[in-house]
């Protein structure tokens, strides 16, 4: 059976109960915009990371990440970079019980995490695509699991978001998928958000697409808010492609070789 988390209002009471949500969510199916059916083999069975290419460090996370993370091209064609390009590595974005997003200091299960900015410029009739693309190295594999949990806790937590002065997404479905279901075969777990962006400057409802994986110790995230002009499957396939490129990357750069 498909079932989609709408986001409802109240906060978790303790990890348990987040963990025990997140538990349901993952029987659930993601709000995919391929429309995927059916099932297919987990990358668990067919993924084998060497230990040795694990980061264990700041130092080995951050150059792996820079080995992943995406850049415009990962988008396809005409993506630019945006101004500021990369996050400061000190700082992570949390979502506060205001519901408003904010810069702090990285949790301790947190090795490093980068996000970078992109952007399709406007065109005649059309409005700029805003894109971001985030790599996260944690700990320890249930520490990236917990990431996730949190995540999908927030979209039912806040249905209604602010990312930052003047912008904000709202209306929001989410989804989970474990690896295998779905057709989902390219992580041990994936979210899905879909949901409206308004901005004072690009105005709105524009379509807002959020795709985060998790595998082993590592989560990869890519948003894409629409604008005037701009389809939802032009959103969806931007977000998709970065998320695949990353995720190829990640897999070649930590799997054992034969």
């Amino acid at each position: 059976m498909t079932v989609l988390l709408a986001g409802c209002s109240g906060a978790a009471d303790d990890r348990g109960d987040a963990e025990k949500r997140d538990a349901s969510a993952r029987a659930s199916a993601s709000p995919d915009p391929g429309g995927g059916t059916g099932s297919g083999p987990s990358p668990e069975e067919s993924l084998v990371p060497d230990p040795a290419r694990l980061p264990k460090t700041r130092a080995e996370a951050r150059d792996l990440i820079e080995r992943v993370i995406a850049g415009p091209d990962s988008f396809g064609p005409g993506v630019v970079k945006r101004s500021p390009y990369e996050s400061d590595p000190a700082t992570w974005p949390v979502l506060g019980e205001n519901c408003v997003w904010q810069q702090r200091k990285p949790a301790y299960s947190v090795l490093a995490t980068v996000t970078r900015s992109f952007e399709v410029p406007a065109e005649q009739g059309k409005g700029p695509v805003r894109l971001g693309a985030v790599v996260t190295v944690h700990r320890t594999r249930d520490d990236a699991a917990w990431e996730m949990a949190e995540s999908l806790e927030e979209s039912m937590r806040c249905p209604t978001q602010q990312l930052r002065e003047g912008e904000q997404i709202g209306s929001m479905i989410a989804g989970a998928l474990l690896g295998g279901e779905g057709m989902q075969a390219t992580s041990e777990d994936s979210l899905s958000e879909l949901g409206q962006y308004r901005s004072s400057e690009l105005g709105g409802p524009h379509h807002y697409f959020w795709q985060q994986a998790q595998t082993l110790q590592f989560t990869v995230a890519v948003t894409g808010k629409g604008a005037k002009g701009r389809s939802e499957r032009e959103i969806n396939d931007l977000v998709l492609h970065a998320q695949g490129t990353m995720l190829a990357r990640l897999d070649s750069a930590i799997e054992k070789q034969s």
